[in-house]
């Protein structure tokens, strides 16, 4: 676990380092702090020496499953005769995730000079980003700073003398959940339902237009600059040694300071809560996601583990996409499932059977026993459920719907039971207060 001074040296603001500077989104304020540097050497540099840079610096994907930047990039097959396409996956849907908006609406041109990198590196003359269409403000600005980059010279022909052409297409999406998985997406880009493809092929060999194609997250393409200006050394120089580098941590919830905090990997919640102001006044935490509703979550034992991805991991939960939901103990654990549950039931694409139907049935059990209307029995039928979907579904919907069930089960299943017993939410100011003093009373003795 790193060790700081005070709290204010957890923060590595590179991406956010100019978020709160008057017109931050232009690009004049990104030529103000070396914007497009890394753009001009990576031209200058074959481009495979471009791929074994990023992947030398261990940048791993910032969009919740941390696979190596590079190394996706190298997937890409060369001399295959067909064109190439990089995709930036900005369809931000995950519940308490609000990292690449925020990103995409202070600093759009980290971005776009990310992707003209990118796009050197793996021979691709046409990009497109897949933002989520509800967010028509981000969606404006993105057109804006798309605009000045063409204007500039670092789209379009020849950028910057290279001799390199590439259009970049900002596309909206609809609204849907599901295309956030990367073939989703693609499906929907084509303009097709947004559904899951089988695989193999791979995006890599067959992904839009049957081309291969790289799909990557907003922040991990917006990271590639830094890299390339300042080197791979100075990456590495922050985080640890299987996840280095800075990210983006959205904490959100009971705090006092709620926001987006950018730090180097493997900062602990603990820390972000001292640095934030910790939970609301007079309130402690109950329990918290470390990536967003679909994963696992964690209780207030796991404050000093470390956010990175093997930290998390040996946790027995996901870093995710870094969407740090803090409750306090006037939370329902059941009640907050419940919602969560709802939304994935009414998300899933429908496309393969434990999906659609499993969540369908999550949603009437779990119903049931927020209302006090279930029995014993229902719990492990839930988790039963939980089971024959996770890791059995076509796409990780399944999975994010499977989580906080069989992870709230695990870490409070006597709140599940007291709902039964009480026939009613222990929570509900009406129901007897037995409840929330045998709570107290289980925390004080946790930590006795």
């Amino acid at each position: 676990m790193m060790t700081v001074d005070s709290p204010e040296k957890l923060l590595a603001p590179v991406l956010s380092a100019f978020w709160d500077q008057p017109e931050s989104w232009t690009l004049d304020t990104y030529h103000r702090h070396e914007g497009y540097e890394g753009l001009r050497k990576a031209l200058a540099m074959p481009a495979d020496d471009v791929i074994a840079l990023v992947k030398d610096a261990g940048l791993r994907g910032r969009g919740g499953a941390g696979f190596p930047t590079g190394m996706k990039w190298q997937f890409i097959p060369q001399g295959d005769g067909k064109p190439h396409y990089l995709v930036v996956n900005a369809d931000e849907s995950e519940p308490g995730t609000c990292k690449d908006i925020p990103l995409l609406f202070a600093n759009p041109h980290s971005l776009i000079e990310g992707i003209v990198i990118a796009c050197h590196a793996i021979r691709s003359s046409h990009a497109f980003i897949y933002l989520r269409g509800e967010t028509v403000p981000v969606l404006r600005r993105l057109h804006h700073a798309v605009r000045e980059a063409y204007e500039a010279g670092y789209l379009g022909k020849d950028i910057l003398g290279s001799g390199m052409d590439l259009e970049l297409t900002v596309h909206a999406g609809a609204g849907a959940y599901i295309c956030g998985e990367e073939t989703a997406l693609l499906d929907s880009l084509e303009g097709r339902r947004g559904q899951p493809r089988l695989r193999p092929p791979f995006p890599a060999v067959a992904g839009l237009y049957a081309c291969p194609t790289v799909v990557n997250n907003v922040e991990s393409i917006a990271s590639v600059p830094s890299i390339l200006n300042r080197g791979k050394e100075w990456f590495r120089s922050m985080g640890s040694e299987k996840s280095p580098g800075f990210t983006l941590y959205s904490l959100s919830g009971h705090v006092a300071s709620p926001g987006q905090y950018e730090a180097p990997m493997g900062v602990t919640l603990r820390q972000l809560l001292e640095l934030s102001g910790g939970m609301r006044k007079g309130h402690r935490l109950k329990f918290w996601t470390p990536g967003g509703s679909s994963t696992p979550l964690l209780t207030d034992q796991h404050l000093d583990i470390p956010l990175d991805y093997e930290g998390v991991s040996a946790a027995g939960s996901l870093l995710g996409t870094k969407a740090l939901q803090c409750f306090d103990e006037t939370t329902c654990v059941v009640r907050a499932v419940t919602r969560w549950t709802e939304f994935y039931a009414h998300e899933s694409c429908g496309k393969c059977t434990p999906c659609r139907e499993g969540t369908y049935w999550l949603v009437q059990l779990m119903r049931d026993i927020e209302a006090g209307k279930a029995s014993l029995e229902d719990l492990d039928k839930i988790a039963d459920i939980a089971d024959n979907i996770n890791g059995k579904s076509f796409c990780a919907l399944g999975d994010g719907a499977a989580a906080p069930i069989y992870s709230s089960l695990e870490h409070f299943r006597d709140e599940y039971e007291a709902h039964i017993e009480q026939r009613s939410c222990p929570f509900d100011p009406a129901a007897s207060t037995a409840w929330a003093d045998r709570s107290n009373s289980a925390h004080q003795e946790v930590n006795a």
